[in-house]
């Protein structure tokens, strides 16, 4: 009999940190220790909290050991699943879970009691770090697949519409359009025209794997959610396009369409009421123009990915120019459970035009790196303050950018808005896919823009001119005002060619890429004048405008920094300071690469950034 499961996270950051040789080693110690047939060790997905990774939890207590190495498992397994003593210099460490309870084993028994999860609800996520992503039975066991039954057998297509209309679920992939909407749109003619369900596993945007992590951890939710699409609009083929760069994700995609056939869960009569639906994975190079869902049935058809002019929208004309459904993986996701539950039950959480949950890939100048899913409406500081443990290293949050290349940057005012579709878009950001960029005192807002621009620059197809050269010309007056050549008039052009660009550009990429510059320049213009007219980056990033010199007061002398210059930029000079015995150094400035290399060997804090 089982009395203890070790799981062991092998998302994908946990397995690039050797998660595999972990499980395997788990396995290896309890053969060892006779404890074969009392102890299983589970392979699961992402936990959340990468940060702290490999992650692995004993049940049925759930301790919560992080940052586990193949040296660690011994000692887990002798002291606590053979002795039942918890091994506490790998437990994780947070306090707000340890506040007010008495003993070691108490304060680490639950994993939600943790400040980083007790305030999330984990609904697209509510299975992943919990089963076996590769065993079709665990996920039956959480009521797996009987969603897709209960719409087979009880509903009828235009009951499942409603339902979903009803719960006011709205696209987690960028615009937030009604998911029951457009998948009304694509229900007409059922049985009479081939038809399409196809999924956007993409997600390029920088910073962001929450898709990814939702596939490698609950595959079988993305399945059964298309499947149910299928028949809401009457189509008997689904595809998922996921970026060839997710292989784990791929490949236990793949290992649960094989499952979900044997099953009889995919392909003809599924549960005897004479639907058909299959499903094939299609594998994306990268594009991050692939993510808007004309581009992407383009790089399905075989062709390369270019949006195409909307009118005709895909659920009139998509896919092989045949009615087409396109959602997002954590769009899916909610749908099994939607049906389950009800709609006002999914109603019930969010705000009162973005209902439900979001997932967010929390990353950048946070200490707790990972995925969050909160309630939408959940505030900006209870996201990075509460549940992402704050700024490290005593710094000061600065802003956020949401949305990636796409979004913008929210400043430190406004920590307290409820983050929700309609609150993004005012404040000049948007939902995205659900990256969250947190950036603190050191970040330079202008060289924020330009990375974003840089990307899309990179990215666009170039089918259009206002996205094709546009964006070329903001990167360009940039690129001139971080290396000091900027002018006041550049503003007004930054200004001036971002709106042109947003209202001219055939598809999202081109009409959201300005994003970054504009939220920049509304929220930070006086960095912008500093590095125009002071020729000064604040924040000390931008390389030309960044000056390196020593206090010669403070200088002992002792030739440290000279040693480690790379451009022999250091020299001694004649000055010897009051209290010295040797000459102090300086730093000349046409030979300075301002590398950086000689700040942090002075312990006298003689040399400064300026």
């Amino acid at each position: 009999m089982i009395r203890s499961h070790v799981l062991v996270c092998g998302g994908t950051g946990c397995t690039s940190s050797g998660s595999p040789k972990i499980q395997a080693a788990f396995q290896s110690e309890i053969e060892k220790l006779g404890l074969a047939e009392e102890v299983k060790v589970v392979q699961t997905g992402c936990f959340g909290l990468c940060a702290l990774g490999p992650v692995v939890i004993v049940y049925p207590d759930g301790t919560f050991y992080s940052n586990v190495t193949v040296d660690d498992v011994a000692e887990i397994a002798s002291e606590h699943l053979l002795k039942g003593r918890i091994v506490e210099r790998l437990v994780y460490n947070d306090t707000g879970a340890a506040e007010a309870k008495e003993g070691a084993e108490e304060a680490h028994a639950s994993l939600n009691d943790t400040t980083f999860y007790k305030a999330q609800h984990r609904l697209a996520l509510r299975n992943c770090g919990v089963i076996n992503p590769e065993n079709i039975e665990e996920y039956i066991a959480m009521d797996g697949y009987a969603a897709l039954g209960k719409v087979l057998t009880e509903m009828t297509p235009d009951d499942v519409i409603q339902t979903i209309l009803d719960s006011g679920l709205r696209g987690r992939g960028g615009a937030g359009f009604p998911t029951g909407m457009k998948w009304k749109f694509a229900s007409g003619n059922r049985g009479n025209v081939q038809k399409y369900v196809c999924c956007n596993a993409d997600e390029g945007d920088p910073g962001a794997f929450m898709d990814r992590s939702i596939l490698e951890g609950d595959p079988h939710a993305l399945i059964e959610a298309m499947a149910i699409a299928g028949y809401a609009i009457g189509a008997n083929q689904g595809y998922v396009y996921v970026r060839a760069e997710y292989p784990i994700a791929v490949n236990r995609l793949q290992i649960a369409i094989d499952q979900a056939k044997e099953y009889g869960l995919l392909g003809k009569d599924i549960f005897g009421s004479g639907f058909d639906f299959d499903l094939g994975i299609r594998l994306g190079a990268g594009a991050f123009v692939c993510g808007e869902e004309t581009a992407l049935m383009t790089s399905i058809e075989g062709k390369r990915g270019e949006p195409r002019p909307r009118p005709p929208f895909p659920a009139v004309k998509g896919l092989f120019e045949r009615p087409t459904v396109l959602n997002n993986v954590e769009t899916y996701a909610n749908i099994p459970q939607i049906i389950l539950h009800g709609a006002d039950w999914f109603a019930s959480m969010g705000t009162e035009k973005s209902k439900g949950t979001k997932v967010f890939a929390l990353g950048g100048k946070i200490k707790n790196t990972g995925l969050v899913e909160v309630p939408m409406g959940t505030t900006l500081r209870q996201i990075i303050e509460e549940i992402g443990g704050g700024i490290p290293n005593g710094k000061k949050f600065k802003a956020a950018q949401t949305g990636g290349p796409s979004g913008g940057c929210i400043p430190a005012h406004l920590i307290d808005t409820p983050i929700d579709y309609d609150n993004l878009l005012e404040i000049g950001s948007m939902m995205g896919s659900g990256g969250l960029i947190v950036m603190d005192e050191d970040n330079c807002m202008v060289d924020i823009a330009r990375f974003f621009l840089d990307f899309t620059v990179d990215e666009s197809c170039g089918k259009c001119t206002p996205c094709r050269v546009g964006t070329k010309r903001l990167l360009e007056i940039l690129d001139k005002i971080i290396s000091g050549n900027g002018e006041l008039e550049d503003l007004d052009r930054l200004e001036e060619l971002s709106n042109y660009i947003k209202s001219a550009s055939l598809c999202g990429l081109g009409q959201t890429a300005p994003n970054p510059v504009l939220s920049t320049l509304r929220y930070f213009r006086d960095e912008y004048v500093a590095h125009i007219v002071d020729k000064k980056c604040p924040a000390g990033v931008c390389k030309k405008l960044v000056r390196f010199s020593i206090d010669a007061d403070k200088c002992i002398g002792c030739g440290m920094c000279a040693k480690q210059c790379p451009a022999s930029a250091i020299a001694r000079t004649d000055y010897v300071a009051p209290g010295h015995k040797l000459a102090s150094f300086a730093i000349d400035s046409k030979k300075c690469v301002k590398c950086g290399a000689c700040l942090p060997t002075c312990k006298f804090k003689a040399i400064s950034k300026q």
